[in-house]
């Protein structure tokens, strides 16, 4: 709710559910491919069509990281972005 009072913000969610690292489960080495391969099943996919203009919000860490490793996109914490709206 909170990007969505950025002006001109339009905030779409992902229903991903798990991005599939839960924490430190995709870091570890008999996880990493049950990892990935959650990660394809929605994320990853829906990520990857996105144009780069648009801004990848994930609260978590892990969820960055995941995002990252998986698409080669970054994603931001959505106080960043907040962040990033108010300075600008």
């Amino acid at each position: 709710k909170m990007l969505s009072l950025i002006p001109n913000c339009t905030v779409q969610l992902i229903p991903s559910g798990c991005c599939g690292m839960a924490g430190s489960f995709g870091y570890e080495k008999e996880h990493y491919e049950l990892s990935m391969q959650i990660g394809e099943l929605v994320l990853f996919p829906t990520v990857r069509r996105q144009p780069e203009e648009v801004i990848i919000a994930a609260p978590g860490t892990s969820c960055r990281h995941q995002i990252h490793d998986g698409t080669g996109r970054k994603a931001q914490h959505p106080i960043e972005i907040l962040w990033e709206a108010l300075v600008s």
